[in-house]
């Protein structure tokens, strides 16, 4: 256990996101976006073994057995938080572990848009952060959060799998629930949260039409609930929640959405020109014309709505990107790698702007 704290340490000081451990290979760690082999013994199955007895917790083992792969958070004293997964490959477990840092960003050192501050103390309706693994969704979700934990007086219900950022009560009471630990599953817990008399929920990933169903209703009966989801852009987010439910349900899922939904963000990290990295916003705000587009399901046209709704606080990933490089944060290859749209960003870097989004909405 010595080696394996001194690698933790070792990646934590040398500012790494992930460290990477498989038996028979070197360890490895990933700093900017980047991966590093670090100098250290290459783990064996039997350092490997005494490793996983340390630091798996008890009530995961029986779901290991039958599972062969879990989450769940690990805390190294004088080290910090990880958020661990366990997996299997080629028969050999191996260990991805995410450094959570103690301290919440702020706003400011995320780089996040004024508009998630003010979402932040919405009453109520349904917040959705999506993106990518490894896109900053739970950071972000983590300083807003913590914006209503210092702002505002409020009961906040978290459901985590598994939890990765610990807050400590300001001017909210919060109860952080892990799942697997403090409840059963998202469906078991979010059962029964309505209960315990939250203002905000967060869950910390949405899954499964259940998951979902019990969201729209906490959204329903005045709460503000804050959850992710893996997608690539904010117009998909809405296509991909459909796609949890059944084709006869859709209809109604998809006019109830309208009326819950109000906002989604959508994120792409991008490597600044000074080395560190900063998302990259992509945000739809749930406006008369969106809430239209939804419950008529032309959903085709929301990537339309976005572009032309900056007045509404909304901007797509091409209007985010040329705008970091415009302020000199990341560089033109860079926000072209990250585009949507590449041909049509270098033509805004020319000066070059289409009407593309007004001529589909008209």
């Amino acid at each position: 256990m010595e080696i394996f704290l001194r690698v933790l340490r070792a990646a934590v000081d040398g500012g790494a996101s992930d460290v990477h451990i498989k038996i028979g290979a070197p360890i490895v760690v990933r700093i900017n976006g980047r991966l590093f082999p670090i100098e250290a013994p290459e783990p064996t199955a039997e350092w490997m073994a005494e490793v996983l007895r340390n630091i798996v917790p008890q009530h995961q083992n029986e779901r290991l057995e039958k599972e062969r792969e879990i989450d769940f958070s690990y805390y190294a004293k004088d080290v910090g938080r990880f958020r661990t997964n366990l997996f299997q490959q080629k028969g050999s477990f191996c260990l991805s572990m995410r450094y959570v840092k103690t301290d919440i960003p702020s706003f400011e050192e995320l780089g996040l848009l004024p508009q998630l501050r003010k979402l932040a103390h919405e009453p109520r309706g349904i917040i959705l952060v999506s993106g990518t693994t490894g896109c900053g969704k739970s950071t972000s979700l983590a300083a807003m959060i913590q914006e209503i934990n210092a702002t505002q007086a409020r009961h906040i219900i978290t459901l985590e799998d598994p939890i990765e950022f610990v807050f400590k009560d300001d001017k909210s009471i919060i109860e952080q629930r892990e799942i697997g630990l403090d409840s059963l599953s998202f469906a078991a817990g979010l059962k029964h949260v309505l209960r315990q008399d939250p203002d905000v929920i967060m869950i910390g990933e949405m899954r499964d039409a259940t998951s979902f169903s019990a969201a729209m209703s906490a959204a329903d009966t005045g709460h503000l609930v804050f959850t992710t989801l893996h997608t690539t852009n904010c117009a998909l987010s809405v296509t991909r929640i459909l796609d949890f439910f059944m084709p006869e349900e859709r209809d109604q899922i998809r006019r109830q959405l309208a009326g819950t939904l109000k906002a989604v963000v959508c994120q792409r990290m991008a490597s600044r020109i000074k080395g560190s990295v900063i998302p990259a916003i992509e945000i739809m705000i749930n406006t008369p014309t969106v809430r239209k587009l939804i419950e008529e399901n032309r959903l085709d046209k929301l990537a339309a709505a976005i572009e032309t709704g900056g007045e509404d606080g909304m901007q797509n990933f091409n209007q985010a990107l040329f705008q970091l490089v415009k302020d000199k944060v990341v560089s033109e290859e860079e926000a072209l790698s990250k585009a949507t749209n590449a041909q049509a960003l270098e033509m805004n870097f020319q000066g070059i702007f289409l009407d593309e989004g007004k001529r589909i909405l008209g």
